[in-house]
């Protein structure tokens, strides 16, 4: 499929109220007219909470059945992360929820130690590359966006999706990096951010948005504002740029430790 059509939701979160939230997106997705794809923000059932050990789901848990049931009815892929436990262990989940109700998923790399979530997390060790109906999709969550190497693009993917809590005083940080990485990687980029003020009294500002190879900002929402985008995104336009400018061959070569096939 050439063209993709994407949504994504830049909402507020209840704090540590995950039925609260699935009742709130509920009322987010009606809004949505069509699209291939949906995002949520990072830990859209909970804020971003180290409250783990009460907050985590098992991956066949209520949030997770949600996620598949929103697919399915709606025929398009929901995306965003949750707070997943398994071998009592605990995962900052990225979530793809497909609309034959299979998912897939890829568990963030780099905690975020100035939250402390590097004490009550376990860090992923693969990367992780989605295919959906002929497009190549690379899932990052949040602090890994100021990490390019994980990010870099082997000419494997063609979009790169972020969903984060990010703070609102670094703004400018999540949209220099965004933009960043669409060009150095030649793809299109999503970065979805929640807004308001969580259970620290942490405020975020949202400024979630898809950017295009080039840099450009293809569709963003107002900072503060709960709201939805809606793009549609072409492959056939992203191959044609990389042929008329093959940054991908002259790409220089590397391996990354720790990182399981």
């Amino acid at each position: 499929m050439d063209k993709l059509k994407v949504a994504i939701i830049q909402s507020n979160l209840i704090w540590e109220n995950s039925s609260g939230n699935l009742d709130l997106f509920n009322i987010h997705l009606k809004k949505i007219s069509q699209a291939d794809i949906v995002v949520l923000p990072e830990m859209f059932n909970t804020g971003f909470t180290q409250n783990v050990a009460e907050m985590a789901q098992p991956i066949n848990g209520p949030v997770v059945s949600w996620m598949k049931k929103r697919a399915l009815e709606n025929n398009y892929a929901l995306l965003g992360s949750l707070i997943i436990k398994e071998d009592e262990k605990y995962f900052n989940r990225f979530i793809m929820a497909f609309p034959c109700t299979d998912i897939k998923w890829y568990d963030k790399r780099h905690l975020f130690r100035m939250g402390g979530e590097h004490e009550n997390f376990t860090s992923g060790t693969k990367q992780q590359i989605f295919s959906y109906i002929g497009w190549r999709i690379k899932p990052l969550i949040c602090y890994d966006l100021r990490f390019p190497v994980w990010s870099r693009n082997k000419n494997n993917y063609d979009l790169l999706v972020y969903v984060s809590n990010w703070p609102q005083p670094r703004r400018e940080v999540w949209i220099t990096l965004l933009k960043a990485r669409a060009i150095e990687n030649q793809c299109y980029v999503i970065g979805v951010n929640r807004v308001g003020t969580d259970g620290m009294g942490i405020e975020y500002s949202g400024d979630s948005m898809v950017i295009g190879p080039k840099g450009e900002v293809l569709c963003e929402l107002p900072k503060g504002q709960e709201g939805i985008g809606e793009v549609t995104l072409s492959l056939s336009e992203l191959e044609a740029f990389r042929t008329k400018f093959p940054v991908f061959a002259d790409a220089d070569t590397f391996t990354i430790s720790g990182v399981e096939d």
